[in-house]
């Protein structure tokens, strides 16, 4: 690789640092080709991706960066597993690292903040972009309903007090 590559490598990885909502740094010695391609698949249904890197070439991808302090992490064979939406991408990374264990999350950033192992797990414990919005959504509806039912609800009670009537008068 020459240093024209080297370079537009270190410039592709800064912005990977930088506009990644999670990056998670793991080993992966000892993964076949296609595990490495199953994460690759699971990161691409999140909207996600996974990098390997040379760690030099990251590091220095790092400097000036918020999430700088992760180059400590960045030693041996690393791969680098990211996605916009914070917590897909700890999911995938998670789940994954349960079931093979020869993928150990390191840590990682979000944002400017450093994660360690324990904070990747309790990020992919946060729901998802989409059950928040779907909770929201549920919390809105749910008192125009009971707006709906409390002021559906005299109309019916004076319908049936009239029908009462009506059945007493006519007997």
């Amino acid at each position: 690789m020459d240093r024209a590559q080297k370079e537009k490598l270190v410039e592709e990885l800064g912005q990977i640092f930088a506009s990644s909502g999670v990056v998670v740094v793991a080993h992966y010695a000892g993964m076949t080709v296609k595990q490495m391609q199953d994460l690759r698949a699971k990161m691409r249904a999140v909207g996600g991706s996974v990098r390997v890197a040379k760690n030099k070439l990251a590091k220095i991808a790092l400097e000036g960066n918020p999430s700088a302090k992760m180059g400590d992490l960045l030693s041996g064979m690393t791969v680098l597993a990211y996605t916009e939406d914070p917590v897909a991408g700890a999911k995938v990374s998670e789940e994954y690292a349960k079931a093979n264990d020869k993928f150990v999350i390191l840590g990682g950033s979000m944002g400017g903040t450093m994660l360690d192992p324990a904070g990747v797990k309790a990020v992919a414990a946060m729901p998802s972009r989409e059950e928040l919005l779907a909770q929201i959504v549920s919390m809105i509806g749910a008192p125009a309903s009971s707006i709906a039912g409390a002021i559906g609800a005299p109309a019916s009670n004076i319908a049936s007090i009239l029908s009462t009537i009506e059945e007493k008068a006519a007997a």
